[in-house]
């Protein structure tokens, strides 16, 4: 690997000279930083990064922190690889890097965080899966480091985040469902106390109470978030008596529709006829028969908007993103298909 002692030595400059070349200073003439650009590149000088970071106090880096394994994921993660993608082409405005700090199922991310930080190799964080209580979140307030969060909390610190519009889907899926005959409506939650149960739960209540139909806990079917949990949600809803079973569902999570549908079909209990479905679009959803009623929303137009928001609160782009501390609820639209026909079919 090319160092700049090594591009020094060949322009027979002063490691000094060119590192004032390298970085733009003004007290180095067009001719002399022309050699040494063209130098670096004919030699593939890599600079180290270890060493600009002192000098410069910042990396360059933002860390993006997601829980992964099995339970969580499942068969793979189509969510954050879009938004990964909206993220990185705001970065790149800026010649900053995008990495992905990837927290095992098995470790505290709390203790997981705090290794990151004390390691110092990122200037700002994106942080994900929020909790009803995060800690993280106060953590790096009382740290000044910048971050934002991708979903709310009720630790508030006066940080920036973005969340998806649970509330919305909740109103206009149940209420959808209810227009079509529908009175005992099945919805998923999340085992953990991930801060979207606690909101999708809440509003679910709420459209139920407006529709004049009580809540039954029976009704909310809590699993993780993956292709397995829709799986095994179909069979608890088989393995009900059948006047206690649910008639119409609502999934809030992207990757549950492929497994409800296999299951459903497994049991007897075909998506679209004997219970209708409202999902989260993916691209695994395209191919669903009947075409699934979902959400939707441009991945890539949120991870822009996350990326842009955490730049507005970063010393040195304020100016670039005068958009204060954005606190935002992201809209979804439904797409209308045929898994959610009237009651009995029809």
């Amino acid at each position: 690997m090319v160092g700049i002692r090594d591009l020094a030595q060949r322009l027979n400059l002063s490691i000094g000279t060119v590192s004032r070349a390298l970085n733009g200073k003004p007290d180095v003439n067009e001719e002399t930083r022309k050699r040494v650009l063209d130098a670096a590149d004919a030699m593939g000088y890599v600079p180290n990064q270890a060493g600009r970071a002192l000098r410069k106090g910042s990396t360059g880096v933002v860390g993006f922190m997601m829980q992964t394994g099995s339970e969580i994921t499942g068969e793979g993660d189509m969510f954050f690889m879009s938004v990964f993608d909206g993220v990185q082409t705001v970065f790149a405005r800026h010649q900053l890097d995008l990495v992905a700090l990837l927290c095992s199922s098995q470790e505290d991310p709390d203790a997981y965080l705090h290794r990151v930080v004390a390691r110092g190799f990122a200037d700002a964080l994106i942080i994900s899966a929020t909790k009803r209580e995060d800690h993280r979140i106060d953590f790096l307030a009382n740290r000044k480091i910048p971050f934002i969060a991708l979903g709310r909390s009720e630790t508030d610190a006066g940080h920036p985040w973005l969340d998806l519009d649970f509330e919305g889907m909740a109103e206009t899926g149940i209420t959808r469902l209810v227009e079509k005959g529908h009175r005992r409506i099945g919805i998923f939650a999340p085992l953990d106390d991930a801060n979207l149960g606690f909101i999708l739960i809440s509003a679910y209540r709420d459209v139920l109470n407006r529709h004049g139909i009580d809540f039954d806990p029976d009704l909310v079917f809590r699993g993780y978030p993956n292709e397995r949990g829709g799986h095994a949600i179909a069979h608890a809803i088989a393995a009900m008596p059948k006047e206690r079973r649910p008639t119409g569902f609502l999934l809030a999570n992207e990757a549950l529709s492929l497994g409800l549908y296999n299951g459903l079909y497994e049991v007897g209990l075909p998506p679209g006829q004997a219970i209708a479905v409202i999902g989260r679009d993916s691209p695994q959803a395209h191919f669903l028969v009947p075409k699934l009623t979902c959400f939707t929303l441009s991945l890539r137009e949120l991870g822009i908007a996350l990326a842009e928001s955490l730049l507005a609160t970063v010393p040195g782009y304020e100016q670039l993103y005068p958009l204060g501390t954005v606190r935002r609820v992201v809209p979804l639209e439904l797409f209308e298909g045929q898994s959610d026909r009237n009651r009995g079919g029809a």
